[in-house]
């Protein structure tokens, strides 16, 4: 995981550009926005998007799916994104790599895991030692999901290689077509899949990796360094915006939350995007106050070195600039 990023990072930096951000004829500002994949997980981000919330800060989104962190982290060093929204510990081992205008988090989304592990057969009293023997598609090695899962059977006694099997051979953007397929026991899935796939018959639901794993910054909004100094105007306004979109999810039920976003999931039916709503509202899913504490932040290495991922390390002040954030709750 860490060679690919420093590849990847090694190809952004050879193409960067460090530009302001652009406005449109009708001077709003066109924020290009790298997410690593499209999931209700990341559902205030899409409120904010479909409800107008952006567009009330003058902002124009051009939203892409990186399908992966490390494409995610180089399209933003690279210039192709004025912000990423991604895992943290990318940011770290971004970090790490010593690179000239580095990453900084200035927003918080996510506070845990939004993962579901799925089993083939209905399990009213799924334990998590029962997974003993078994293999987990897993995800790449590296990445959050892998390592929170990890972290979660940790906790309960299971260690890859020695009781469970951990599959990382899998694309994150393929593992569930990789479990349909045949391939594994289990498998770690974000909504609205997980829903669809136990709608379809194709798996189910046993347990939530986030709600076993504990809280931990699992998803957060990331700039070039040099792009929030010139630009911190629009980050506040973009920031703005989303806590209009919180204000909306903690006022309204899943089922007009799952109306709302319905544009941004037109393949997925407004049932399971109720259902995925609920499930993310029931493990308190969203960081309200879009605010990583130094503790949290210590609380993700943590999960890193349980993993045997973090090979040095990165202060939290160096990383995380929760300045903007933190100027909109005085």
């Amino acid at each position: 995981m860490k060679k690919l990023l420093i590849l990847f990072i090694a190809f952004a930096l050879a193409f960067s550009t460090f530009a302001c951000a652009k406005t449109t004829d009708g001077n709003n500002t066109v924020l290009k926005i790298n997410e690593v994949t499209h999931s209700v997980f990341y559902a205030p981000f899409y409120v904010a998007i479909e409800n107008g919330y952006f567009l009330e800060e003058g902002i124009e989104i051009e939203l892409t799916n990186g399908g992966g962190s490390d494409a995610s982290m180089a399209a933003l060093l690279s210039g192709g994104a004025d912000i990423a929204l991604l895992g943290p510990e990318t940011g770290i081992y971004t970090s790490l790599g010593g690179p000239k205008d580095k990453p900084v988090i200035f927003a918080q989304l996510t506070k845990r895991d939004g993962s579901f592990l799925m089993g083939r057969t209905p399990e009213e009293d799924f334990s998590w030692t029962g997974l003993t023997g078994k293999e987990i598609i897993a995800g790449r090695k590296g990445g959050s999901p892998a390592m929170s899962l990890e972290y979660a059977l940790n906790k309960n006694g299971l260690y890859n290689g020695e009781n469970v099997t951990l599959n990382f051979d899998v694309q994150f953007n393929l593992t569930t077509a990789a479990f349909e397929s045949g391939t594994g026991d289990y498998v770690t899935v974000f909504e609205p899949t997980a829903s669809e796939l136990q709608r379809a018959g194709k798996g189910h639901i046993v347990a939530s990796v986030g709600k076993e794993s504990g809280e931990v910054p699992f998803t957060t909004f990331m700039t070039r360094e040099s792009y929030l100094n010139k630009n911190t105007k629009i980050i506040d306004k973009f920031i703005t915006a989303l806590f209009k979109a919180f204000d909306y999810i903690e006022k309204n039920d899943a089922k007009t939350i799952a109306a709302a976003i319905k544009n941004s999931f037109p393949s997925a039916s407004d049932v399971s995007l109720t259902d995925s709503i609920n499930s993310y509202k029931n493990i308190d899913a969203w960081q309200k106050d879009m605010t990583m504490t130094p503790e949290a932040f210590e609380r993700l290495k943590d999960v890193m070195r349980n993993a045997n991922e973090l090979d040095g390390d990165v202060l939290f002040d160096d990383l995380v600039k929760n300045e903007r954030v933190i100027k909109m709750h005085e």
